[in-house]
């Protein structure tokens, strides 16, 4: 009996040892478990950022010290480090920690003890970023800090004194700030690709002031040392953009009112709006023959012809009257062009009753450079998309298609001297040119006025010339060739 009790008693020991063991190594692995589960498990991450096995006063170290890096910025061979403050950028650290500590503790205690007592990793997912920046203080260090100090401006052509040609101008390039905003803040919200390298635009070198452009156009004139008066009008048909000016005894001179100029042949041009506006606006073979010879072979007969079909014994009058109604009051026909014609009314402008400065313009037809002008931009603007004054003035007796049609007569005005002289083969002038001689047979004015259209834009340039002597042919129709070089060049700039 002894024996079986002390067997018992031996056996209750070493139950008791077990049992004792068991709970002091449970005590063991509790106080470890805890110790783990105030850190994060291994493998998680917050915004990308390791932070397993650590608490969260680490884990908040180490996402400023990684989102608080300055990113690299590479632009225009330049490397400039960019803080993160200076585009607002902030990261919610206190809401990232609140997300991975729901994954921390997400799981009841004896049961995330269980699994860590059988080794089964508890499963977590990588916490996303919470951040906030500002766009408007990036673009604004984008615009103030990178682009003012690292783009290259554009170089505007720049006339070459004197001559019709222009020295080339260069592209610039300049900071694709769309484009950057995206990047950075890419980069921003990187834990690893913190470095961007930033895109430019390339910028056209554009025109240089119109100023410059009247300041050549001046200088051509002083070189060419034509000692009479000049008018010249130029209109750019994109911007509405001018120049008008005049020149006499190669003085600057007013052009308020416009100088009146004999209108030679140039008064074709109304003859002809008249012809459509009275006798369209679609032409019969026989007007439209005539019509056409006038422009092209500057025929007087095909104009007188015209002219008498619009109104029998009036018809220069009734073409006064028609541009009267678009408003040009110094542009005028007061009698036919055959020999010995009566003058059938004494028009008084104001561009004829200046005292400064006399052109002795013929009584029987004048214009002026500017007034040629707005013709020319009413047919155009007309032609281009079926408004202005030539429809608002003439509802339904000139619509689109006619305007289209005399631009096509005035382009067949071909001739090679003068406007045409001073741009490209092959260039489209929609044009009328005219001189008329005196008694004796010497050339006292020489005109060109039209339409040119252009691969850098469409413009309308009008010169008239008078010398009370004589106009040489030669070196007058150089110079206007030249001012129309000069103009065409500037609206087809060269760059490098």
């Amino acid at each position: 009996m002894r024996v079986v009790r002390d067997a018992s008693f031996l056996l209750r020991w070493i139950s008791l040892f077990f049992i004792a063991a068991a709970i002091g190594l449970t005590m063991v692995e509790l106080t470890r478990y805890s110790r783990l589960r105030a850190n994060y498990p291994e493998g998680m991450t917050i915004a990308g950022v390791a932070v397993g096995g650590v608490d969260p006063q680490t884990a908040a170290q180490r996402l400023l010290q990684v989102y608080e890096t300055p990113i690299e910025i590479q632009y225009a061979g330049a490397i400039i480090h960019m803080d993160p403050s200076l585009a607002g950028f902030q990261i919610d650290t206190e809401a990232m920690l609140a997300a991975a500590d729901l994954q921390r503790t997400g799981s009841p205690f004896w049961s995330g003890f269980w699994d860590y007592l059988w080794n089964q990793e508890t499963p977590t997912t990588d916490v996303p970023l919470i951040a906030s920046f500002s766009e408007e203080r990036l673009r604004a260090y984008l615009r103030n800090e990178i682009a003012a100090r690292y783009d290259i401006p554009a170089i505007a052509a720049q006339p070459i004194p004197g001559q019709p040609t222009f020295a080339a101008g260069s592209a610039g390039q300049e900071l694709d700030i769309e484009r950057a905003v995206l990047l950075i803040e890419d980069a921003l919200r990187s834990p690893n690709k913190r470095s961007v390298s930033l895109t430019f635009q390339r910028t056209s070198p554009g025109r240089p002031p119109l100023q410059n452009l009247e300041t050549l156009l001046k200088q051509i004139i002083e070189i060419n040392r034509f000692d009479g008066v000049v008018g010249v009008y130029m209109l750019d048909l994109q911007t509405g953009a001018e120049i008008h000016f005049g020149y006499n005894r190669l003085q600057p001179i007013p052009v308020e009112p416009d100088i009146a100029f004999t209108a030679s042949s140039t008064i074709k041009i109304p003859i002809l709006v008249s012809t459509f506006k009275n006798l369209g606006p679609t032409l019969s073979e026989a007007i439209a023959a005539d019509a056409l010879e006038m422009v092209t072979k500057s025929e007087n007969p095909a104009s007188d012809r015209l002219m008498e079909r619009i109104a029998a014994g009036r018809g220069p009058l009734v073409v006064t009257e028609d541009m009267r109604a678009l408003g040009l009051e110094n542009t005028f026909i007061a009698g036919y062009f055959y020999d010995r014609a009566p003058l059938l009314q004494v028009f008084k402008t104001p561009s004829n009753q200046r005292t400064d400065i006399n052109t002795a313009p013929d009584i029987y037809n004048q214009t002026t450079p500017s007034e040629m002008g707005a013709l020319l931009a009413d047919l155009y603007q007309c032609a281009q998309n079926g408004g202005g004054a030539l429809i608002a003035a003439f509802p339904g007796k000139i619509d689109q298609a006619a305007c289209q049609q005399m631009i096509e007569y005035l382009k067949r005005d071909k001739i090679g001297v003068l406007l045409e002289a001073g741009v490209p083969e092959g260039t489209q002038i929609a044009h009328k040119h005219g001189w008329i001689s005196g008694p004796s047979g010497i050339i006292q004015n020489i005109s060109d006025a039209g339409i040119v259209y252009t691969p850098g834009g469409n413009y309308v340039l009008v010169v008239f010339v008078y010398h009370p002597v004589q106009t040489v042919w030669e070196p007058v129709s150089t110079m206007i060739a030249q001012l129309s070089q000069a103009v065409y060049n500037y609206f087809n700039l060269p760059t490098q």
